[in-house]
């Protein structure tokens, strides 16, 4: 008898999880994405001969850079905005290589007088960019404050959470599909 109500029992579960339902109403219209496009969207642009402007008051430099000024694509709130800034480049030992070298901000350098560090911060129009540090900054040698060279990587918010090396911008880059070619190249003066 118990097998009788088990393979009945059974019998019923498998009818009903097989039944299907009337379809549920449509989802709604998402933005229209770049035809033949595959995997995260983002942009990459660069901008250089950056110059700081020193602010005595709170003793820092700061520049702003509005981004309608170097790109047309739109930055939402939950987009990630990713800045890095130019180092140097390396020559290989073959001589027949160069690679630049990018550091994703914040980052700090450490001098004999204290600590300088460069901060972004971004809205949805623009990104700011300061130089603080723990000592009087009037003074900072000109090779700091000026003529600087930015990347900046705007990532839809999926893509910002997505686990990618992001202090790598090869990897950040590659994530998205853009390659040196594709990287817009404007100057801020």
């Amino acid at each position: 008898m118990k097998k009788s109500l088990l393979l009945l029992g059974t019998f019923f579960t498998l009818f009903f999880i097989s039944c299907e339902g009337p379809t549920g109403p449509a989802g709604f219209n998402g933005r229209d994405g770049e035809d033949g496009f595959d995997g995260i969207q983002g942009q990459v642009f660069e901008v250089e001969d950056v110059d700081f402007n020193y602010i005595a008051a709170d003793n820092l430099y700061e520049t702003v850079l509005t981004f309608e000024d170097f790109t047309s694509f739109p930055v939402e709130a939950n987009d990630a905005v990713l800045v890095y800034q130019y180092d140097r480049s390396i020559e290989f030992d073959n001589g027949s290589v160069v690679n630049d070298v990018w550091n994703l901000i914040p980052q700090s350098f450490f001098y004999d007088e204290g600590t300088v560090q460069f901060v972004p911060g971004h809205t949805t129009k623009d990104v700011e960019i300061l130089i603080t540090g723990n000592f009087d900054l009037s003074a900072l040698d000109a090779s700091i404050t000026q003529n600087q060279i930015f990347r900046f990587v705007i990532l839809p918010g999926n893509a910002a959470a997505a686990k990618m090396d992001k202090s790598n911008i090869s990897s950040v880059m590659s994530s998205i599909g853009v390659t040196e070619a594709d990287v817009l190249k404007a100057s801020f003066k």
